[in-house]
């Protein structure tokens, strides 16, 4: 089995070096490659084509935000993970809206960074314990129902595909049927259960069971 290959985007030498470390004792994985700036996170995971990208959003060049939605937008198969020093459940929106597979604090890593690489590479979000909390506060009092209120089987397979992290293609992959479909379930169960984002999905279904923090 080929080994995972992780490429990290930090402006700090330290912060890489440790990553690093706590990566590579982990079997199956090697880091392929280390990035100081946005821009060269998007040049680098464009070349030596990781599994796995984790990003600062605080960088020169390309904060890490830019520079993971440009990663995903050239890449279906690599997985981001952010990683950030600020608390901020707004980040954390929208990092997962524009398509991160986790969020990870700075101050959580050297606890939870190989348990966020493992639940990205399970298919599954990964939030810093201290930030998901917030991912299960109250929603609108419209979309605290039931999820067997009104969803169809179908409906709530993609609902769990969907909070889990995965694209409408990935979707449609996972279900064998066409992207234009994926997308239209995914419309209807946002506009059954009153959601009005991917972040608002997750939360969703968080505080339903249907996947794990």
């Amino acid at each position: 089995m080929s080994p995972v290959r992780i490429l990290i985007a930090d402006d700090h030498e330290i912060v890489r070096m440790g990553m690093r470390a706590l990566l590579e004792g982990h079997a199956g994985w090697e880091v392929c490659g280390e990035a100081n700036d946005g821009k060269e996170a998007v040049e680098k995971a464009g070349k030596l084509h990781p599994d796995i990208v984790i990003v600062d959003v605080t960088m020169p060049q390309l904060n890490g935000l830019e520079s993971a939605r440009r990663i995903l937008s050239t890449s279906t198969n690599v997985k981001v993970l952010i990683l950030s020093m600020h608390e901020s459940e707004k980040l954390v929106e929208e990092a997962l809206e524009m398509g991160a597979h986790g969020f990870l604090l700075k101050s959580d890593a050297g606890r939870q960074l190989i348990a966020a690489v493992e639940t990205i590479l399970k298919g599954r979000r990964f939030v810093s314990s201290k930030l998901a909390k917030a991912m299960v506060s109250p929603l609108p009092e419209a979309a605290s129902f039931s999820p067997e209120a009104t969803l169809t089987r179908r409906e709530r397979e993609i609902l769990q595909l969907l909070a889990e992290g995965r694209t409408s293609k990935e979707v449609a992959l996972a279900l064998n049927i066409s992207t234009k479909t994926a997308e239209t379930h995914r419309t209807n169960i946002m506009q059954k259960l009153n959601l009005h984002s991917i972040t608002e999905l997750t939360r969703y279904a968080i505080r339903n069971k249907i996947v794990q923090p």
